[in-house]
């Protein structure tokens, strides 16, 4: 059985489809979670796909993704463009790291055009929706050797 690869949301996410859906869409984190599983299966690959409200809850899951995970795909949310810590627990994994935006961080409030995660990311998808995830799921398979 493959590592799998985390799926990891932050902040309001769990909002999503109901928060803002002139930005974020309609679609919900199950849509999401549901689309993700079915592709994963596809490519063969397994995913945890995971939503936290609070940054310690994401750090965990970094911090078990490096002994457990072959790659890790993140949507911090906001903090994104706060968290330091997101930053160096991501710096502790090995594997590659792709950061998801729903929205194009550039075209929105000047704060959001910097990005802790990117430092670390091996690369970023952001305003494509939805789809961003998938889109990501089909680069890591690319990266790791699934179908």
């Amino acid at each position: 059985m493959p590592k799998p690869i985390y799926i990891l949301n932050g902040p309001n996410l769990n909002l999503l489809g109901h928060r803002q859906p002139e930005i974020y869409g309609r679609a919900t984190l199950e849509d999401v979670a549901e689309a993700c599983a079915a592709l994963a299966e596809e490519l063969g690959l397994t995913i945890r796909f995971h939503q936290s409200n609070h940054e310690g809850q994401l750090i965990d899951w970094i911090h078990e993704a490096r002994g457990e995970g072959a790659a890790i795909i993140i949507n911090a949310g906001a903090l994104t463009h706060t968290s330091i810590a997101i930053l160096d627990a991501l710096n502790t994994f090995e594997g590659p790291v792709l950061e998801v935006h729903i929205s194009n961080i550039h075209k929105r409030e000047s704060f959001r055009h910097h990005s802790y995660v990117s430092l670390r990311a091996d690369g970023v998808i952001a305003g494509f929706g939805i789809e961003g995830y998938p889109l990501a799921l089909r680069r890591i398979a690319s990266l790791i050797g699934g179908k």
